[in-house]
């Protein structure tokens, strides 16, 4: 567990998790983990468990998950047992919905400060690399997996990449290990079981030393992945110094954004390695290069009126006022949709509106600067979409504007226009979410009700700066 010590000395873990399969690699690995805590070694000293997941694909999976908790059993390890559902849909194959299914499945177990160890080995860091290169990827690809990396709300750690598969099953031999078989292992359908059965026997029959090579290439890319990210994080430090904080908050549909202007004073592979980066840092399924090139290219020559868009599996990236915005699918889709309003607010009792999902909520506040005086208001609210047509006055007795022009001018996303909370007064309205206040309940004094400030709490993102100021 050497590996395993250097990478906990750069990593602040305070518990250990192995993904037990029940396979020979990862029973190996949980054996070696327990055997060690006899020594004093720093992993020896951390508390440790292993999760086996159960997707319930193959009629011995029960007695897989059985095998493995007798497992920890004769180890003295806590071994817990989550059922998945892998749901397959079009175009997506049976391998990869179990992948994402056991993923998902880790990410929700791991705790705080917790490292998930997986029994990644030499072999299958060399058929990583094969498959990267047969899928065109480019140097993040080839850097495969690397061995510590952040997950969930703690780590993954890869402690066994520089062992063969062989020197593992050795090691469950001659310790008399029981562990399963997945009969699915062997069905070449799956494109890495090709590679294990048919492709890398064949290389490493003609060059020994073929998977240690590889696993070399794959650090040496590892660098040069490393090094393009300063080289992307510095480029985006110095092009678009006021960005939108990369992580938002767990679940939040908000799309960041990322300004074209310094962007076209790169060459054109330091845009994309830009781009590439930016949209890593919203956990996105990477566009194909066709699309990339689309991102890059085509927005930013579409004309200044248009909405133009570019959408792939992944998400879609769209443009306004010279900056590029990311929506994940199923942000993008409500994007493109109304939210479920009008809905009545009994505000005087103190309750928030809730705008639904990813929207966030309305509050009224006692204020004594608030810009809405209380005793304008009737006890009850209707909030609703943007009213076509309205028009309103900002000051009393000053000219009416069109709220479409009011919102323009603010800087409002046009995929957001009509999905602002307007806060009416039966017909008339009071405020459009928290940019203005509408004349009639505009506070100029202390008044008999006092004054109130119009909330929206956590609000999607959903303007740009403003362009100009109407008074």
């Amino acid at each position: 567990m050497q590996r395993l010590d250097g990478l906990l000395q750069a990593i602040p873990v305070s518990r250990l998790c192995v993904a037990l399969s029940g396979g020979p690699d990862s029973v190996a690995l949980l054996a070696a983990l327990a055997a060690a805590r006899q020594g004093r070694a720093s992993s020896a000293r951390l508390p440790l468990r292993a999760l086996h997941v159960n997707h319930r694909l193959q009629p011995q999976a029960d007695r897989w998950a059985r095998e493995c908790r007798k497992l920890g059993r004769a180890l003295g390890v806590p071994v817990s047992v989550r059922e998945v559902v892998v749901a397959t849909g079009r175009g997506r194959s049976l391998e990869a919905a179990a992948r994402e299914a056991r993923r998902g499945a880790f990410v929700a177990a791991l705790q705080p400060g917790e490292a998930l160890l997986t029994a990644h080995h030499l072999d299958d860091q060399l058929e990583t690399v094969l498959l990267m290169l047969l899928r065109g990827s480019g140097v993040h690809g080839l850097a495969a997996m690397p061995a510590a990396q952040p997950f969930g709300k703690g780590w993954l750690l890869r402690p066994l990449l520089e062992e063969p598969r062989s020197a593992l099953a050795a090691f469950v031999a001659r310790r008399g290990l029981a562990s399963v078989l997945d009969a699915s292992n062997a069905d070449e359908r799956f494109d890495r079981n090709y590679l294990r059965h048919r492709v890398t026997p064949l290389l490493e029959t003609r060059w020994s030393g073929a998977s240690r090579a590889v696993a070399r290439s794959a650090r040496l890319f590892g660098e040069a992945r490393g090094l393009l990210e300063e080289l992307a994080q510095a480029d985006l430090a110095r092009i678009d110094p006021v960005r939108l904080d990369p992580a938002p908050p767990e679940g939040a549909s908000s799309p960041r954004s990322l300004g074209l202007l310094g962007l076209a004073s790169l060459s054109a592979a330091r845009q994309r390695n830009v781009l590439r980066s930016w949209l890593r840092e919203q956990g996105a399924l990477l566009p194909d290069e066709v699309h990339l090139e689309r991102i890059r290219v085509e927005l930013p020559a579409a004309r200044r009126d248009a909405q133009p868009f570019v959408r792939w599996k992944g998400g879609e990236v769209r443009r306004f006022r010279a900056r590029l915005y990311f929506f994940p699918p199923m942000a993008a889709s409500v994007a493109d949709s109304r939210p479920v309003l009008p809905g009545e607010w009994l505000w005087a009792r103190g309750r928030p509106f809730e705008l639904g999902s990813g929207r966030g909520a309305l509050r009224l506040l006692v204020d004594p600067r608030g810009p809405i005086a209380r005793d304008t208001l009737p006890p009850r609210l209707w909030v609703r979409t943007r009213v076509p047509g309205a028009t309103v006055a900002l000051r009393p007795g000053g000219p009416t504007h069109a709220v479409k022009e009011l919102l323009r001018v603010r800087g409002v996303l046009p995929w957001e226009r009509d999905r602002l909370p307007v806060v009416c007064d039966g017909a008339r309205i009071v405020a459009v979410g928290g940019l203005f206040v509408t004349a009639p309940y505009q506070a100029r004094d202390a008044g008999r009700g006092g004054r109130l400030r119009l909330e929206w709490v956590d609000p999607p993102e959903f303007r740009v700066e403003e362009s100009a100021a109407i008074c």
